[in-house]
């Protein structure tokens, strides 16, 4: 696929841009639509009846269209909810699962997979009760757990989990919504939240199949497009207990309700309509949403009618050439340079992300920090650090709670981190990968790796190490 740097993304001309997992940008075309967007559409807020305000609201229902169809959802079956970001829709979700259990004499309990977002484990301080499942093979068998069921008329439960974990980028099994409605009776109330920002950034997400998709879904659309920045969360219509559920919100804002008295008597009716009417609070992000439409426009006229389809095809391509020629580094004594956390051999269970680390010829760890320094003085941006990703971070490093409370307490944290403490990492260096990205910016980080951080690393070990005759130049295959 042929890709115009200096046309499409002309802010990043001159640098080497590997964090799209944090934030992709945005195209030139993107911004130059919405720009005349701007300036010739009357902007007005909806919740009025002005001629332009009622111009919007019917834009703002045409965009929930647009946005389903994107993701293979129908109408029928799904409802959208525009929220900020991802994490105000798993704050919302979390707030009407303990409004509901509290007024029904119930306990909400929560579970959550090992990789998911910290947004996604915060979501645990709301529940009566929460697990943290460490394996795939741990949710497997808590669904066919026969004694779940018997708690299930005193218990709402709910399943969350990433589509990809924005920390090495495995993508998670896709069959827990529907091996929990297999195995539901008449009483269940399990439900299942997918976090998809992370995966439906460079990944087709598919909605289509209603009885194996999770009941509600949260994305991005700044993880997607670059721009805007704005979420949603996404829930299907057809349950009637999930419906009953999230209207039980005890919080109301501006356009969620019909009737409010304040002189005299707290009372007030919710709007009963359509989810996204009772759920989203304030003036709607008008601004935001109409940007999304165009963003989706600009995606479908540049890589056609599949356009994720496209775009998981080229960045895992890209992707997999850096895996090759990053495992392939090795010191003169046959150590490994870089310890991959990422696993590309299996197959489409993988995104764009590499998470690794670099080891000196002795085996230790060159802190991840110094790595991210010396790429900034080149103009190459990537990521360092635990990711916000806690469970991942300490399962594949190999920390404790015991040990992260005793680093704490050394000084270590997370918006101001130690590369190493007590010898072991705090967290890791991530390449991420998008459409602005090309084959040179993979060659370049590479050459990267071998001019830069190969000398700092020989004039760090021994004299005697150091005399050794070497044969990087070999062994570092650039083409």
């Amino acid at each position: 696929m042929h890709q115009d740097r200096k046309g499409d993304y002309p802010q990043f001309e001159n640098v080497i841009y590997l964090d799209s997992a944090g934030t992709p940008p945005y195209s030139q075309e993107l911004i130059e639509r919405v720009h005349e967007d701007l300036r010739h559409r009357r902007y007005a807020n909806p919740h009025s009846n002005s001629g332009p305000a009622q111009a919007i609201a019917n834009d703002v229902q045409s965009v929930r269209k647009q946005v389903l169809k994107f993701f293979g959802a129908s109408t029928e079956d799904w409802d959208v909810v525009f929220v900020a970001n991802a994490t105000a829709a798993i704050k919302l979700t979390a707030d009407c699962f303990r409004d509901y259990a509290e007024a029904n004499g119930k306990e909400f309990w929560y579970g959550y997979h090992r990789d998911s977002h910290t947004s996604l484990v915060g979501a645990r301080e709301l529940a009566k009760a929460h697990r943290c499942f460490i394996q795939d093979g741990d949710i497997d068998e808590w669904i066919l757990e026969p004694t779940r069921a018997g708690h299930q008329s005193k218990r709402v439960n709910l399943l969350a989990y990433p589509g990809q974990s924005n920390m090495t980028g495995r993508r998670l099994p896709n069959h827990w919504p529907g091996l929990i409605r297999g195995n539901a009776d008449n009483e269940s109330e399990t439900y299942t939240l997918l976090d998809a920002a992370a995966l439906a950034s460079t990944s087709p997400l598919d909605l289509s199949k209603t009885s194996t998709s999770p009941d509600l879904v949260t994305v991005s659309f700044y993880k997607i497009f670059g721009y805007p920045q704005l979420g949603a969360l996404i829930v299907q219509r057809q349950s009637a207990k999930l419906r009953k559920l999230l209207l039980s919100r005890r919080y109301f804002g501006g356009g969620t309700v019909d009737m409010v008295t304040t002189i005299g008597g707290s009372w007030h009716v919710k709007k009963n309509g359509s989810l996204h009417e009772a759920l989203e609070d304030g003036t709607p992000l008008t601004n935001s949403i109409i940007a999304t439409k165009i963003a989706i426009e600009c995606h479908h006229d540049k890589y056609g009618e599949k356009p994720m389809v496209e775009v998981a095809k080229y960045t895992t391509c890209l992707a997999r050439g850096l895996v090759e020629a990053l495992s392939a580094l090795r010191h003169a004594n046959g150590k490994l340079i870089i310890r991959l956390y990422s696993d590309f051999s299996t197959g489409q269970a993988q995104g764009p992300v590499i998470a690794f680390n670099v080891l000196r010829a002795d085996g230790s760890l060159f802190p991840y920090n110094e790595v991210e320094r010396l790429a900034n003085e080149r103009n190459i941006c990537l990521r360092t650090g635990s990711l916000c990703n806690p469970g991942g971070f300490a399962g594949e490093l190999g920390w404790t709670p015991e040990e992260l409370q005793q680093a704490y307490a050394a000084g270590h944290r997370c918006s101001k981190p130690e590369s190493v403490v007590f010898d072991k990492a705090t967290g890791v260096i991530r390449v991420s990968l998008g459409m602005h990205n090309t084959a040179w910016d993979v060659r370049r980080f590479i050459l990267f790796i071998r001019d830069t951080l190969i000398p700092r690393l020989l004039h760090e070990i021994p004299q005697r190490v150091r005399k050794q005759k070497l044969w990087y130049e070999s062994l570092i295959s650039v083409s």
